[in-house]
């Protein structure tokens, strides 16, 4: 017996299209996502949402670079108006030529520069100018604690130096320890009550400037 093949046509969905056909037909992925070589699978990550987060937090700060450094204090001598800095000069030395002088050289490279000028500044104050920076020159203090028997002899002593001069003793001691301060002051007053008013006037304007020297390292440290 002999066995017919049925002809009957496939159905429409067994019908296979060629590879060629189906490839091209794929749709053209857009230009952002990243292509895949042929047989290897890329996973796009969803965008997690984000949170709703307030407006200057999302903005994008103004500047990423470092804070600017706050000028140092010879740094804003040199840049205040001429008037501010003779003020600021006048609480290291009481005379308005030395002040108007050291100021009028500004600006000033660094503090040695500054305390060379006012240096030459002090070396060429005229007796007048000793005078009127005397004249804001307050009696030397005591170290806290002191018992009054030294305030009794450091009284004495001035008066008997203002007596002799006309004006307050002037010593500068920032290269003594406190501890030792009094006794130094009295030493030195009595020592220098032997001098004749010439010899003590060139005494007292040495240690007006190195008072100078020392006030203005710590107004402009």
């Amino acid at each position: 017996m002999m066995t017919h093949l049925s002809l009957d046509p496939l159905p429409n969905h067994a019908w296979r299209t060629p590879e060629r056909h189906r490839i091209a037909e794929e749709p053209t992925l857009p230009a952002h996502r990243p292509s895949r070589l042929p047989g290897q699978a890329v996973a796009i990550p969803e965008r997690p949402e984000s949170p709703d987060l307030p407006e200057q937090i999302r903005s994008a700060p103004d500047s990423t670079g470092p804070r600017p450094t706050p000028p140092t204090g010879l740094e804003r001598f040199n840049t205040v108006p001429a008037d501010e800095a003779e003020r600021a000069l006048l609480t290291c030395c009481g005379s308005y030529r030395w002040a108007r002088r050291v100021a009028a050289h500004r600006p000033y490279p660094d503090l040695d520069s500054l305390l060379a000028a006012a240096d030459e500044a002090a070396y060429d104050l005229t007796p007048g100018d000793l005078a009127e920076a005397l004249a804001c020159e307050s009696l030397t203090l005591l170290p806290a604690g002191a018992y009054s028997a030294a305030h009794t002899a450091l009284s004495a002593a001035h008066a008997a130096y203002e007596s002799r001069f006309g004006h307050v003793f002037v010593i500068c001691l920032d290269d003594t320890a406190p501890e030792e301060s009094l006794d130094q002051v009295l030493a030195e007053i009595r020592s220098r009550l032997t001098n004749d008013p010439d010899e003590e006037r060139v005494q007292s304007a040495e240690e007006l400037r190195r008072l100078a020297r020392g006030r203005l390292s710590r107004l402009c440290f």
